[in-house]
């Protein structure tokens, strides 16, 4: 649902509205040759409320950004509109929590006769790719990377999760703004137990803890992304395939441009607190890998009430091999909301609406 600002006023998630955005664009393209189902579900209809409280200024610009994204993602997938007899296409959003297990896609496209999918990250205005906890209940080393953590790293990091745990349940609860210090008594401490822990597991475990990183903070399924940023008015378009899935002919019609497969790293270079300047930080790690991926990690907290007894991070890409597909383009030069429709959820061979 919209936040609330320091007015009062509600604030839409534009992220949200953006994944509804792209959905509708897609869906109205396609519709035009073949039947499309939209799967209703309680996060359609998040996404759908989060796009009502936009301004119509809003709306013109995140149209004009998904309408140029669209129309290169159906260049590079012929299936999208070359459906031969496998119909109707499904098409869905996927709720927060499959990021848990390093599926970062938002919307999803399926073919299901002939076992075909893809999926689309969706971003406004950046490219931060996970925002992972550490907290107690965390055994980060089991759930990214199906190898548990030590003992060692959870006495490390248990006095000061313990003393936020003491800060949370105070009333009334004190301010993040208003902690003293809070980089080295929380923020260094847990980092430095999340380093010595990665390079523990890298040491027994060797190149799967860098190959199950990246997959886990990139993403374990082939996907394209979709970025939108108001500044310039463009819209980028990259695509990650690991397994091999993404292009894939739909019998004789091939995709405009054919995207390499890419390849995991197998080593980790490194992984500390210091910045590329050479410069220690209080908050950030980053890990460099072989083959050119490079992450970092930068955990931060709200301004407002210690309300959780957990860190996130703010997890970036910051290096990765050239031969990553990333296409830019200016947005369309207009877009009529008007155009989309009426109301199509759940049902074939219907416009989706935009408000």
């Amino acid at each position: 649902m919209p936040t609330t600002n320091r007015h009062g006023e509600l604030v839409p998630l534009n992220g949200k509205a953006f994944e509804y955005v792209c959905l509708a664009v897609l869906h109205n393209r396609l519709l035009q040759n073949q039947s499309v189902v939209v799967e209703d579900s309680p996060v359609l209809q998040e996404t759908a409320i989060e796009y009502s409280y936009l301004t119509p200024e809003m709306r013109e610009k995140m149209g004009r950004a998904a309408t140029v994204a669209v129309q290169r993602l159906i260049d590079l997938e012929p299936q999208l509109q070359h459906p031969g007899n496998d119909i109707p296409l499904t098409l869905s959003i996927q709720p927060d929590l499959a990021g848990r297990d390093g599926d970062v896609r938002d919307i999803l496209a399926i073919r299901q006769q002939n076992e075909w999918e893809i999926g689309v990250s969706v971003k406004w205005n950046h490219e931060g790719l996970k925002h992972s906890r550490l907290s107690l209940d965390n055994d980060f080393g089991a759930n990214w990377l199906r190898l548990p953590c030590s003992q060692t790293y959870f006495d490390d990091i248990r006095p000061v999760f313990e003393e936020l745990v003491a800060l949370r349940d105070q009333r009334p609860r004190p301010q993040w703004k208003d902690i003293a210090n809070k980089h080295q008594r929380f923020y260094v401490p847990i980092l430095d137990a999340f380093v010595n822990e990665v390079q523990r597991l890298y040491d027994n475990h060797g190149g799967v803890v860098a190959e199950r990183m990246v997959q886990y903070i990139i993403g374990r399924y082939d996907f394209y992304k979709i970025i939108g940023y108001e500044s310039g008015q463009t819209t980028k378009l990259q695509a990650f395939n690991f397994n091999g899935t993404l292009t894939t002919p739909s019998g004789s019609v091939r995709a405009l441009h054919r995207i390499p497969r890419l390849g995991l790293p197998q080593h980790l270079h490194s992984i500390s607190r210091v910045c590329p300047s050479g410069r220690a930080s209080n908050t950030t790690v980053t890990m460099v890998f072989d083959a050119g991926w490079q992450i970092s990690a930068r955990m931060h907290s709200a301004s407002g009430p210690i309300s959780s007894a957990s860190l996130k991070f703010d997890m970036q890409l910051r290096g990765h091999p050239p031969v990553v597909y990333s296409y830019d383009e200016a947005w369309a030069p207009s877009f009529n909301i008007a155009e989309l429709g009426s109301v199509g959820f759940g049902n074939a061979n219907e416009p989706l609406t935009l408000f």
